[in-house]
């Protein structure tokens, strides 16, 4: 019998959850699928890969990334973590509970290094197009290898769509756009918080995007921030220098003006106002659309397409949970790709599963309620294979943890501690305070008290 081929799309935190959950079964003595992996970035990480890019990249695509320099993790990390590599085992003793990038993206790689996946994936190598074969149950996926220059089809049994949901920016209009004399730039292409030093910012937007990238700019010398909401402001108890208004509803060359009737003389414009799930290069009968909620559209138990159940989708909600969500879904999709958890062949059973969680995530009131759906959701995919299992409430429990720390101190909530559910461990307290850690590179976070 032929080999079972499963293409992977993207190789970023979803797709390396992938690459690890056939390499574990294979590493137990399992047979498994022929692999391959599609990533368009020349470095595996997706999000987490760092480039001072933006627009387009050096092969002209779209640039992926929406990283930027001087990031911190902005949850605590007691909640992301691996259940199979913990922080303790990858950096040989306890860190803070909130990273910068650097130290995530260290962390994410030294997972993957040890799992040994890396030639599974075809980097450089963004995919074109995906078409499904009725007539034998397979999909063409057409690829373009940068390093050669050539596009090319290959045939997959199953395909796995892991490209993520935070790179394809949306951007709104207002009048005056056109006549601002600063610049107007979405939190995508935001690189580096001290370009605007000294500068008067207004941030379109309400949401965790505002929230931090304020927040950076407050810390590298902003002169003022204010944020514009639509429904409601995020409502903390901000510095100084930080103010919340209504919506814009104009600007001319210097002045914003907003439904108050206030207005604010500023230098750029950050629009802080999300994203859309893009697949370009997916035909209508296979992409998915959907809102970015916890309860996707058209997922069955979240990452099969109720469409064409030969499809997965992987990391496509709005996320409390990340990492350990990502490698929970791999994990279930790597047993249902390998006969060992059956896909109900009656769609309607699927469409029904959508519904019921659609439902549930209505019905859940505020925050903290919001982050036990997902966390029931995380128990629910571990509770049907071989992840290794870990205290996943407990993990809920440090996000409702922060959730509280925001609300006493939204510019101190970093500098807490909280103990990891894989090894019990209480993490250090980071030498420097999160407002004072200017260089937040690998080498001088990871310096001890002494050497800092």
């Amino acid at each position: 019998m032929t080999k079972k081929r499963v293409a992977i799309i993207g190789a970023g935190p979803s797709g390396l959850a992938q690459l690890r959950a056939f390499q574990s079964a294979r590493r137990a003595g399992e047979e498994i699928p022929e692999i391959v992996c599609f990533e368009k970035q020349r470095n595996w990480g997706g999000l987490w890969n760092y480039t001072w890019r933006t627009g387009l990249d050096q092969n002209g695509e779209p640039v992926h990334s929406s990283m930027y320099r001087y990031l911190w993790s902005n949850g605590p990390k007691e909640g992301l973590e691996f259940a199979d590599y913990s922080f303790d085992e990858h950096f040989g003793d306890k860190i803070a509970s909130y990273p910068p990038r650097a130290v995530l993206f260290d962390y994410i790689e030294g997972r993957m290094n040890k799992a040994d996946v890396r030639d599974w994936i075809r980097f450089n190598t963004p995919v074109r197009f995906v078409r499904y074969n009725e007539k034998d149950e397979t999909f063409t996926v057409t690829a373009h290898n940068h390093d050669k220059d050539s596009t090319y089809e290959e045939v997959f049994d199953y395909v796995i769509c892991a490209s993520g949901h935070f790179s394809t920016p949306n951007i709104p209009y207002y009048d005056g756009f056109e006549e601002f004399n600063g610049r107007i730039l979405h939190a995508h292409d935001f690189r580096d918080a001290r370009e605007f030093e000294g500068k008067d910012l207004l941030l379109l937007g309400s949401s965790y995007s505002a929230e931090d990238i304020g927040s950076q700019c407050w810390k590298y010398g902003a002169k003022s921030i204010t944020t514009s909401y639509r429904s409601a402001p995020m409502g903390f108890d901000w510095p100084d220098n930080w103010e919340e208004v209504p919506g814009l509803v104009r600007v001319d060359e210097t002045t914003a003006y907003f439904e108050d009737g206030t207005s604010r003389d500023v230098d750029a414009i950050i629009l802080c106002t999300g994203y859309k799930h893009f697949f370009n290069f997916l035909p209508d009968d296979l992409r998915l659309k959907t809102a970015n909620r916890l309860a996707t559209a058209d997922l069955y138990k979240g990452v099969v397409f109720t469409k064409n159940p030969k499809l997965f989708y992987l990391g496509m909600q709005d996320q409390w949970f990340t990492f350990n969500m990502f490698d929970a879904q791999a994990w279930w999709v790597r047993d249902a790709i390998m006969g060992k958890i059956k896909i109900p062949s009656d769609i309607s059973v699927l469409k029904a599963d959508v519904t019921e969680r659609i439902a549930r995530e209505d019905a859940a009131d505020g925050a903290k309620a919001a982050i036990q759906y997902q966390g029931d959701y995380v128990q629910e995919l571990i509770s049907e294979t071989d992840y290794p299992s870990f205290d996943v409430q407990g993990a809920c429990e440090a996000f409702f943890a922060w959730i509280d720390h925001k609300e006493d101190d939204v510019m101190d909530f970093r500098n807490k501690s909280y103990r990891s559910v894989i090894t019990g461990t209480m993490a250090a307290e980071h030498h420097t305070p999160w407002e004072d850690a200017l260089d937040d590179s690998l080498e001088v976070y990871l310096q001890s008290e002494a050497d800092a």
